[in-house]
């Protein structure tokens, strides 16, 4: 076994490591969905079908004026910027955002599927993208803080 991976400090890299890519992934497609919006394009979706358009036309694709892939962007922005926080506040905001943005994701799943019919591919990857940062966080919440 290397001393790399037998270091403790392994672990707890390789989740923060993971957190990153996985807010970078949403960023990037938050970021897209925010640009199609206020530049009024239709979003690219494979295979076409018309579930991207939809979705985003539809009435739950603003929450109070503000358009939910501007919060799904902001939500994988702050997850980013709390890496920079000192390790266990690092930590529990990764959990409480993540957390959050993951049931937010899933109500928003169900609403595709039970009031609007129609399923938006790039929503889902977020959905997806959430759900993995809300499991990588809860690993870093349980691990303790020498590991």
């Amino acid at each position: 076994m290397s001393a790399v991976a037998a270091s403790p400090r392994r672990p707890r890299v390789t989740l923060r490591a993971a957190t990153a890519v996985l807010s970078l992934v949403g960023v990037a497609v938050a970021g897209y969905l925010t640009w199609v919006h206020y530049a009024g394009l239709e979003p690219f979706c494979v295979g076409g079908g018309g579930g991207c358009e939809r979705v985003q036309s539809s009435e739950y694709a603003e929450l109070l004026g503000v358009p939910v892939a501007v919060a799904g962007l902001a939500g994988y922005l702050a997850l980013l910027g709390s890496l920079a926080l000192p390790e266990e506040l690092s930590r529990m905001t990764a959990g409480f955002l993540a957390l959050t943005g993951a049931a937010f994701s899933l109500y928003l799943t169900y609403v595709e599927i039970v009031e609007i019919h129609a399923l938006c591919q790039w929503c889902v990857v977020s959905a997806v993208l959430m759900v993995a940062l809300a499991g990588v966080s809860v690993a870093r919440l349980s691990r303790t803080p020498s590991a």
